[in-house]
């Protein structure tokens, strides 16, 4: 069958990278899209380079129709994608023409659309309470409708897997009918998501060799294999994949967009993005998430910040030699960077390339080397921990090397003091006075906080305002408490981490103490010893 590519349908039509970020990742529990999210959403996806965009089920959802009005109204210029509407096919006692729904689709103005179908028996039969003949009808009426109307059309074979483990004359009957119909594609769909990888292939192979029809693969990530099945299926034939961005979706989520792309791409060497569009994939998964009002996981692989993280010192030995020894591509390809972690587990290789990393030669001071490795491992027995801290790190990896500019004190302590006073009222009040030497003079600051962490940041700022022009550049941007393992109830060793920033940058630094005032003393200290450093070093460049 011949038919004239519809206005909107890639050029590129070899493979098709199907997003359904909007539609099927927008189940995933917690995520509720407003409508100038999701045309932000897909103008992320699109300058990636996806092929097609699943926009929503318009005439079902009232924000989904408004997203494809606002899309048909300029709102949305796609350079590379389709956008697509999702829809069902007609009702079992109408025509396809008269069903409202079908007539929504069209009116969605999208180039493309998808429509899912059930492929297994017992689910035509149980759930939408018709046979399979009529079944079948309702797909091949609405395709041929929908096509006629010069819509390109992809059939989504929902419950495929288990409906042809259980009746597979059933499952491909209704394949038949899409595709006689005038269905582009037919997407095999692992709604359940229990498939396994090898299984997966066996069946992907085996349709398409019985029918010959172009095939595509949508993968529930259940059985935590959605990544691992659609690359399977494309190894076995499937030239169409769905995916949603950072494996977003209903109960365990759907195969990951960027896993799927990174192993598509940098592992079977596919060209199915625009040249370069691959390093951009660490960027628009961050930038999707933060829409999704969802933190990255750093564990993501190829995307997330962990991804290329190393912190045996065995790996950071290696990988002084080649970065490649234990990085299985270059994460620069996708948009990343690689990481050494510092810990009680660091050797020198570690501590070396972290130094490098940060701006510390410690290749050429094998004592200064020798005497941070002895003391990161001293203080990370203690409680301290520097992976997440780079910039206290940093502090101690300079003083060891012999910079005493790094942490030539921002200001000596004489004292501080915390008064915490509960008012008749219920009303609880802290107070801090610190006693500090600034520039040769003595400073003594008082100011209250709501908490006695609050009150000392409130009374070294008072004290130090007048010193340091910069001061009020810097903020605090989180702050974390961790009752360490191991220790006595409110006797317990504090690690606190701070984390600081002035507008242009931010830092990360830690303080650990029995006491949780003094642990957040230490982190402040090092957070503004920290900009210290960078003020002094950026005014002598």
């Amino acid at each position: 069958m011949t038919r004239t590519r519809p206005e909107g349908t890639p050029l590129g039509d070899e493979f098709h990278v199907y997003d359904t970020t909007l539609r099927d990742g927008a189940q995933r529990e917690g995520i509720s899209y407003s409508v100038a999210d999701k045309l932000a959403v897909a103008r992320l996806l699109d300058s990636l380079g996806v092929g097609f965009i699943e926009g929503g089920w318009p005439g079902a959802l009232p924000k989904d129709t408004e997203f494809f009005a606002r899309a048909a109204s300029g709102e949305l210029e796609l350079k590379h994608a389709a956008l697509v509407a999702f829809g069902a096919t007609r009702k079992a006692d109408t025509q396809a023409a008269q069903d409202p729904q079908v007539r929504a689709l069209l009116d969605s103005a999208a180039p493309v659309i998808t429509l899912v179908a059930k492929s297994d028996r017992r689910h035509i039969e149980r759930a939408l309470r018709t046979d399979v003949p009529t079944a079948a009808a309702m797909v091949a009426d609405t395709v041929r409708f929908l096509v006629g109307e010069g819509r390109r059309v992809f059939l989504d074979a929902e419950h495929f897997f288990d409906g042809y483990a259980h009746d597979p004359e059933t499952a491909l009957r209704v394949l038949d009918a899409g595709v006689q119909a005038g269905a582009d594609v037919v997407v095999l769909c692992d709604t359940n998501g229990g498939q396994l990888p090898l299984g997966i292939a066996e069946t992907v192979a085996e349709v398409g060799e019985k029918t010959g029809f172009r095939l595509g693969i949508h993968c529930q990530d259940d059985t935590s294999c959605a990544v691992a099945n659609s690359i399977a299926a494309v190894q076995a034939g499937a030239s169409h994949v769905q995916c949603t961005a950072n494996g977003y979706g209903e109960r365990a989520g759907n195969a990951d967009l960027f896993g799927v792309l990174g192993n598509l791409v940098a592992k079977l060497d596919m060209p199915v993005l625009p040249e370069g569009a691959i390093g951009e994939l660490s960027r628009v998964s961050h930038g999707i998430a933060e829409l999704a009002n969802i933190a990255p996981d750093p564990h993501s692989a190829y995307v997330g910040a962990s991804a290329f993280a190393h912190k045996a010192g065995l790996h950071a030995s290696a990988i002084k030699v080649d970065p490649l020894l234990y990085n299985h591509i270059d994460p620069a390809l996708v948009g990343n960077d690689m990481r050494v972690l510092v810990t009680e587990m660091a050797g020198r290789a570690s501590l070396e390339l972290k130094g490098r990393e940060l701006g510390v030669d410690l290749a050429a001071r094998p004592e200064a080397l020798t005497a941070s490795v002895d003391e990161v491992k001293r203080r990370e027995a203690a409680g301290w921990s520097y992976e997440a801290a780079d910039a206290s790190l940093e502090l101690l990896l300079r003083r060891n090397a012999g910079e005493a500019d790094a942490e030539s004190a921002v200001f000596s302590l004489e004292s501080y003091r915390v008064i915490i006073d509960h008012a008749p009222d219920g009303s609880v009040v802290s107070e801090a006075t610190v006693k500090l030497h600034v520039g040769g003079q003595r400073v003594i600051a008082t100011a209250e906080g709501n908490g006695p962490v609050h009150a000392v940041d409130a009374a070294l700022r008072t004290a130090l305002r007048p010193h340091l022009s910069w001061m009020d550049e810097v903020a605090l941007a989180d702050y974390k408490v961790r009752i360490l393992a191991g220790a006595h109830g409110t006797d317990a060793v504090t690690r606190v981490l701070l984390d600081s920033a002035d507008g242009a940058r931010e830092w990360t630094t830690v303080g650990v103490h029995e006491n949780i005032v003094e642990a957040s003393w230490l982190a402040l200290t090092d957070a503004l010893a920290h900009k210290a450093y960078r003020v002094r070093t950026e005014t002598k460049g």
